[in-house]
């Protein structure tokens, strides 16, 4: 495994990253009073005894862990993931960035990227294709995909591409051309790119497939199987739907990251602005 920090134009995907993020980014303005009141209830509620949540528009019973607290044993496929942390879920090597819980495959690579306008990701890849995931607070009594999708598809369109809503193996997905910045001498061209989208209690992640993976099965698999896998960690903190959720480094590339931040105070030469980050690797 490989984790690196990129610069914004290297990270995958970045050209559809900003009409997605559009739809997630909101303001006091845009919260209404109910929204509020799900925030008032999180600080007298436990987030783990929602169990009328799982019966609400949008969310998805199958696709988290049961209420016992606890992993549940490797190989138990009574349910599917992703998996919500405050509940059960296959005890399997994952590294922990904080609310997301990111499998660890061989032959992948994961990073975190960050952009100013976007916040942070991360983003999994292998070969010329990448899955790039974020997780979001969510109200207690509603979804938000069924909303974000119809957004994300008017943004879309509003660029020059085409969308369209297919039934994938998390329910509804976005699939869609986007337009991609032209090269120098050459025509605008157009990109596959999935969208995937899970309702959890109190929490929505959402995952989108670039590459060749984007239209091709066989090599969307292996991504499809990470996403199933990924823990989200919630929280027990009162949060307004929309809000990302806190992403970290793993300890040992934190450590790293402060290594070579301390290097560079001792009077080193400044690190090149354009210059990819440090990069932590694995071998396997």
């Amino acid at each position: 495994m490989a984790f690196r920090r990129r610069r914004r134009e290297d990270a995958v995907q970045a050209e559809v990253d900003d009409a997605a993020q559009d739809e997630l980014d909101i303001d006091d303005a845009d919260i209404d009073d109910a929204d509020f009141d799900d925030l008032a209830d999180d600080l007298a509620d436990d987030p783990g005894d929602s169990a009328d949540d799982l019966s609400s528009p949008g969310r998805r019973p199958g696709r988290r862990g049961a209420d016992s607290g606890s992993p549940a044993p490797a190989g138990d496929d009574s349910a599917a993931g992703p998996w919500d942390g405050a509940g059960s879920f296959p005890e399997r090597e994952r590294m922990d960035f904080g609310s997301l819980h990111i499998p660890a495959r061989e032959g992948f690579e994961v990073q975190i990227n960050m952009a100013e306008d976007q916040g942070v990701w991360i983003a999994v890849l292998r070969g010329d294709s990448g899955l790039q995931l974020q997780a979001f607070a969510a109200p207690k009594t509603s979804g938000l995909w069924d909303e974000v999708r119809q957004e994300i598809a008017e943004e879309i369109a509003k660029a020059g591409g085409d969308s369209e809503e297919a039934e994938g193996p998390f329910g509804t997905e976005l699939h869609a051309r986007v337009r991609t910045d032209p090269l120098e001498n050459r025509r605008t061209q157009s990109q596959p790119v999935r969208f995937l989208g899970v309702d959890g209690p109190r929490w929505f992640l959402r995952g989108v497939i670039s590459g060749p993976a984007a239209r091709r099965p066989e090599l969307a698999r292996q991504f499809e199987e990470i996403f199933a896998d990924v823990v989200v960690i919630r929280g027990d903190h009162p949060a307004p739907p929309r809000d990302l959720l806190e992403i970290r480094l793993p300890d040992e590339a934190r450590a790293a990251l402060e290594e070579q931040m301390a290097a560079e105070a001792d009077g080193q030469v400044p690190p090149d602005p354009f210059e990819r980050g440090p990069e932590i690797t694995e071998t396997r």
